[in-house]
């Protein structure tokens, strides 16, 4: 595993660039990095593994609605 984030977009992101990039090669450390598709360089956001699991698994089960 590299401490550097490994960022890749869903396959379903297709929305014209309105995407969040996501380093899902640091979740075995507890930490998910997730930025900006259109501004690489800025800043990021980052969440604890458990807490993104659980969104995660929120958006897929609908609980959002349409997202």
């Amino acid at each position: 595993m590299t401490d550097e984030p490994q960022w890749f977009k869903s396959s379903y992101s297709s929305n014209g660039g309105n995407c969040v990039e996501v380093a899902g090669n640091l979740v075995a450390s507890g930490a998910v990095p997730v930025r900006d598709s259109k501004d690489p360089s800025g800043p990021s956001l980052i969440f604890p593994a458990d807490a993104w699991s659980a969104f995660v698994s929120a958006v897929r089960s609908g609980d959002f609605g349409t997202v």
